[in-house]
């Protein structure tokens, strides 16, 4: 009965992932030095960092976080923009940046890019209601 009730409040799943995180964070060898973080990774991780944190997945984003060796404080998002040459419209600042790359290369860059810049970002196609829902459960196309 404790497992359902658990179960149902979604702090079950919460209690595993914390435990991982915990087990990780025991068994990490810290006497093995990381290599250092490029460039090209830290911009990468924070992208998937903004994602996880978005959608309240802050136990994968402490584990990557730790195992990255990614800074503890999250870079700007105006400065990670900036750094991929992004220019964001009204609405694509309430959702991670990734969800707007992936809208422009779903629609195959047709706003106008050119070279390896993006253009303004607009994710229009992506209905707010079902940003936040696992994919399982946003509308198909």
């Amino acid at each position: 009965v404790l497992k359902d009730t658990l179960e149902k409040r979604g702090a079950l799943g919460q209690i595993k992932a914390r435990i991982r995180a915990e087990v990780f964070n025991a068994l990490d060898d810290q006497s093995e030095p990381r290599p250092p973080l490029s460039h090209e990774n830290l911009l990468i991780n924070e992208l998937i960092r903004e994602y996880l944190e978005y959608n309240k997945y802050k136990y994968t984003a402490s584990v990557l976080t730790a195992e990255s060796g990614q800074p503890e404080v999250p870079l700007d998002r105006q400065f990670l923009a900036k750094e991929l040459n992004i220019v964001e419209d009204a609405s694509g600042k309430s959702v991670p940046l990734l969800y707007g790359i992936i809208s422009h290369f779903l629609h195959g860059g047709k706003e106008g890019s050119t070279q390896n810049t993006l253009p303004k970002l607009s994710l229009l196609s992506y209905p707010k209601q079902n940003l936040g829902k696992p994919p399982t459960e946003r509308n198909q196309k």
